[in-house]
């Protein structure tokens, strides 16, 4: 039943909604394909550059500009649908995701790449802390799975799909985003079939105000969590700044789709491995994604330096794994711990930790490229602070230590957003 209205007599009769099992799906989605349009454009940076003539600098800008307005959607907009309903931030945040495809279609200069990129990431960030307490809402543990898996996966079919749509298809700068609005209009129905997951509560005007808020319970786990998702999102940031350069470079090619390859490696790699380490707990996970973070980013530096192409792959594979664990560790030891109507606040709080690290390195990176040593001498420079970021994070996570068990921990029930106490045998992995 949608609980943010009342309904007429007979409403309920004639709507009829999307199984529990379905919708799940259906929200899963949604992180998706908004994580891939975010990396559709990726492959495209050399083709607007080649047509409007813009320098590297540029290319980081937009990027940057996006982790921007995601933190805005994220701060500003984050806490709203534990207020009003996840349902209608989604659909709002789907229209405005598809009105951005369609600015970018349309786009004929930077100054539109922009205004398309802040409204792309405006509705990414209002739609990722609601689509994660939905899925969430509806199971608890699959949710808390799919927040970590889904983001890896959307990120890497957006460039890989995009990249061959450049180089194969026809008008590429309109053929992706005119797919990826065909998809958008098929999710805003969908959603509009899903029943509502939470009640509407009073104090939506005063969750946009932006403030870093978190409940007692999850502070120790998000200051263990925090460094690791910073560094893991900031090498995310390299690969989708400088690395489509870096691997055209590397392998002597314009292909298109060689500039989406590095960043698909990446992120498949880090979407499987959040399968392949979801029953492993979640302390092992985090410590496992801060070693392949600093063996892959060593790997792909040694590449860079001696031009090998093959290993460059080889340690972006390594580093998609420390990616993927590195994010996975830090969603499982938070969200867990979580009441429903704080889910969606606390997500986006990391998905702002995480935005943070891959927008300010890339902008200070695409800076270092024009009025620095140049893209090779920047990426070696890039990778080193991202392993130092890592062993930073280590080093936190050895201080803290393991947190003494949150008293009073619950679960979700039935999807209802109601939760009950459980046993101790089933209550959350806790680590920091």
């Amino acid at each position: 039943m949608n609980l943010l209205a009342p309904h007429a007599p007979g409403t309920t009769a004639q709507r009829r909604p999307i199984p529990p099992r379905a919708a799940f799906y259906v929200l899963a989605s949604i992180v998706v394909s908004f994580l891939a349009a975010s990396s559709a454009p990726t492959p495209l940076y050399a083709t607007y550059q080649a047509e409007w003539g813009f320098t590297p600098i540029t290319t980081t800008v937009v990027f940057g500009v996006y982790a921007i307005a995601v933190l805005s959607g994220l701060l500003v907009l984050g806490k709203l649908s534990d207020h009003v309903g996840r349902r209608p931030v989604l659909i709002a945040a789907i229209v405005a995701q598809a009105a951005a495809m369609l600015l970018f279609s349309s786009a004929t200069g930077v100054g539109e790449l922009l205004t398309a990129r802040v409204v792309q990431g405006l509705s990414t960030g209002a739609a990722l802390g609601a689509v994660g307490a939905a899925m969430m809402d509806l199971d608890r543990a699959r949710g808390t799975l799919a927040n970590a898996f889904t983001p890896g996966l959307g990120t890497a079919t957006g460039s890989l799909v995009s990249g061959f749509v450049v180089q194969y298809l026809p008008a590429p700068s309109h053929t992706i985003y005119l797919g990826l609005l065909a998809v958008f209009a098929v999710q805003a129905v969908a959603v509009a079939l899903i029943d509502e997951t939470v009640t509407r509560a009073p104090g939506a005007w005063t969750s946009l105000v932006p403030e870093i808020a978190l409940p007692r319970r999850v502070r120790g786990p998000v200051l263990a969590a925090a460094p690791v998702v910073f560094a893991v999102w900031a090498l995310a940031g390299f690969y989708g700044s400088l690395g489509p350069s870096l691997v055209r470079g590397l392998v002597g090619s314009t292909s298109a789709v060689y500039g989406g390859l590095g960043l698909f490696v990446l992120a498949i790699v880090a979407a499987t491995s959040v399968l392949a380490l979801r029953r492993a707990e979640a302390r092992t996970v985090m410590y496992t994604g801060i070693g392949a973070l600093v063996a892959g980013v060593a790997l792909t530096l040694l590449a860079i330096g001696s031009g090998t192409p093959w290993l460059f792959f080889v340690g972006t594979a390594v580093s998609g794994l420390g990616f993927g664990s590195g994010f996975q560790g830090g969603i499982r030891t938070v969200l867990p711990l979580t009441e429903p109507h704080e889910s969606s606040g606390v997500l986006s709080l990391l998905f702002v930790v995480s935005y943070l690290g891959m927008g300010v390195p890339s902008v200070a990176a695409g800076a270092l490229v024009v009025h620095g040593g140049g893209l090779v001498a920047t990426s070696e420079e890039y990778g080193a602070v991202v392993i130092a970021l890592a062993l930073l994070a280590l080093a936190a996570l050895l201080l803290r230590g393991r947190p003494q068990a949150a008293a009073g921990v619950l679960v979700a029930s039935g999807g209802t957003g109601r939760r009950a106490p459980v046993a101790a045998a089933e209550q959350p992995e806790r680590v920091a």
